[in-house]
């Protein structure tokens, strides 16, 4: 998309996010720093980034599994350094707000339910939630199942409040114009 419409990018290692717009001040540490530029070296420079995620399945690694501390630790850093970071999530579909995600099934949980099943002895035709239920009443250890939309919702809306990220959603189609528009540049697409 950006081949498509005229819009030349440059690799650069970013402390913050995936995509920024090269302005006077990022191009003049760019002519400073030369072959030896570092991460760092853009602190200051920018004051708006979008970082991509391909999908929900991404943001949950991020927020709720290893990947954790490092994405975390790389919202606290814009916050504290006044870059505003968009979180553009590629997923498509019915997800198209915050709000959506309330609604979305992780993938994960059929696989979660057939290895429960299998473990416990589950039979296909009985209901999953009221087993899992009488068998927890029990004492059973059963290990926690994947993250559902409600709560990666919850955790998404947390991480918005306290360190001023903002989740925004997209096709993969559509995801070229809204990192332009993220960024503050022309409006290409006037529907995104």
């Amino acid at each position: 998309w950006f081949k498509d419409n005229g819009i030349e990018l440059t690799q650069l290692p970013l402390p913050v996010g995936d995509y920024i717009e090269i302005t006077e001040a990022v191009q003049s540490v760019i002519d400073r720093r030369g072959d030896k530029l570092k991460k760092m070296d853009f602190m200051g420079s920018y004051r708006v980034s979008v970082d991509t995620k391909a999908d929900l399945q991404e943001v949950v690694g991020n927020i709720q599994g290893k990947a954790h501390n490092r994405f975390r630790d790389e919202i606290i850093l814009a916050m504290n350094n006044g870059i505003k970071l968009y979180i553009l999530v590629e997923h498509g579909g019915n997800i198209k707000s915050l709000e959506d995600v309330k609604w979305w099934i992780n993938p994960r949980i059929f696989l979660y339910e057939k290895a429960i099943r299998k473990e416990w002895n589950i039979s296909k035709d009985a209901d999953f939630q009221t087993e899992l239920a009488e068998l927890k009443s029990h004492g059973a250890k059963i290990k926690r199942g994947p993250t559902t939309g409600e709560e990666l919702y919850k955790a998404m809306v947390t991480m918005q409040e306290k360190y001023g990220c903002e989740f925004v959603f997209t096709d993969k189609k559509s995801c070229g114009q809204g990192i332009i528009k993220l960024l503050g540049g022309i409006d290409i697409a006037n529907n995104w």
